[in-house]
């Protein structure tokens, strides 16, 4: 099922939750909406259940205005992030649960019913279980139901509410990847919020990343990671470093060394010549080859955390005021690069990524951010 928001705007009290946000999900497709608390990803959620209404704006599905369809009329299957199953029944009971709340016409039979959570109990590797209670199973099984009985209506969209946001990271990256394998199994048009990067890096064909009740961008994986279109999008989904360079023409200026062209896509803006800011990963800084422009940096320190080493490093010259005087660079800990990260050792980097901003760019971006986030009791109140 297709599904379309046009200009959805959501307040409570004097809080902006949601500020025209349009949006298409495409039939089958697998969507993340992610962002920081009080964004709106969970009230947009709940306006395409039905669980809430929008104060302006129209929600369609497959081009139907879901403006008077009742919510047990939409055919969604929903999963909270804390489960909400039924503690007094069984595995069976809680997955059978919605086909047997059917009004009588369009009701299954008992034995159909209970072969219909059987079968969806198998298709969550929970099959042998169906007499269990909730306490008795782990949190990773106990979301595992809830997914199953979301399923047992045979829903059209599928939406989750920070499906794992409860669970151990262990069982989080397992339940990820078996969510994406069931997701190719079933087809059903799939929308979950997330404000875990990973998370949504992992499991997503797109993802929409919101902020202040606003899209800041959509795009698929590769597209929001390599060519973020702001400032904030490239903080949120991972460490940045930030050099002060400067443009010419169409070329990056750190000190001397010209880094590399400005990187020109579809999200970069046109920018002017003159004081520009390079945000660039820990994970794309390498060490320069002799024939390559590099940074000359000085190694402060080193650390290794599990497969990974992370050292710390200064620029060994003023390069136009540097504002963050120090760089992390992040390599895999069997990398050539590695030995040569020794305390004190003068090293040139070359940026093999990286992305540019003006300063006025991230100066809007900052006040942005400095604005309140009202959640939790401080928007009921004024809500209220």
């Amino acid at each position: 099922m297709e599904i379309q928001l046009s200009g959805i705007s959501k307040q409570f009290g004097q809080f902006k939750a949601l500020n025209n946000v349009s949006l298409n999900i495409q039939s089958g497709e697998l969507l993340a909406l992610l962002g920081p608390s009080g964004s709106g990803k969970t009230t947009l959620l709940r306006i395409i259940a039905g669980l809430e209404s929008a104060d302006i704006g129209s929600v369609y599905f497959d081009g139907v205005d879901m403006a008077n369809t009742p919510l047990r009329e939409r055919q969604i299957g929903f999963v909270f992030q804390h489960y909400a199953l039924f503690k007094h029944m069984t595995l069976r009971e809680n997955v059978s649960f919605g086909l047997r709340v059917k009004t009588r016409a369009f009701r299954r039979s008992s034995a159909a019913i209970r072969t219909r959570a059987d079968e969806l109990l198998k298709l969550v590797q929970l099959g042998g279980l169906e007499d269990r209670y909730p306490h008795q199973l782990s949190g990773g099984q106990r979301q595992r139901v809830a997914l199953a009985r979301a399923l047992a209506i045979d829903p059209k969209v599928l939406l989750l509410d920070e499906p794992f946001g409860a669970l151990d990271a262990k069982v989080r990256k397992e339940l990820r990847q078996w969510l994406r394998d069931l997701h190719q199994q079933t087809g059903v048009t799939t929308v979950f919020v997330t404000h875990d990067q990973e998370e949504a890096l992992e499991l997503a064909d797109r993802v929409v990343i919101m902020q202040k009740g606003e899209i800041a961008q959509l795009g698929s994986v590769d597209q929001v990671y390599e060519q973020p279109a702001s400032p904030l999008v490239f903080d949120f989904l991972g460490d940045s470093n930030i050099i002060a360079a400067q443009l010419r023409g169409d070329v990056v200026y750190v000190g001397d060394a010209a880094i590399g062209p400005y990187p020109s896509t579809a999200n970069t803006a046109v920018l002017d010549e003159g004081a520009v800011d390079v945000y660039v990963r820990p994970s794309d800084l390498r060490i320069a080859d002799a024939e390559q422009v590099g940074i000359e940096v000085v190694v402060n320190s080193i650390q290794r955390t599990g497969p990974i080493v992370r050292a710390e490093v200064s620029f060994a010259h003023s390069t136009f005021g540097q504002s963050h005087s120090t760089l992390r660079v992040e390599l895999p800990h069997l990398h050539h690069d590695v030995p040569r990260f020794q305390i004190g050792a003068t090293l040139r980097l070359r940026l093999m990524q990286f992305s540019v901003f003006s300063p006025q760019t991230i100066m809007a971006v900052r006040e942005q951010l400095s604005a309140p986030i009202l959640i939790g009791r401080e928007r009921e109140r004024l809500a209220g």
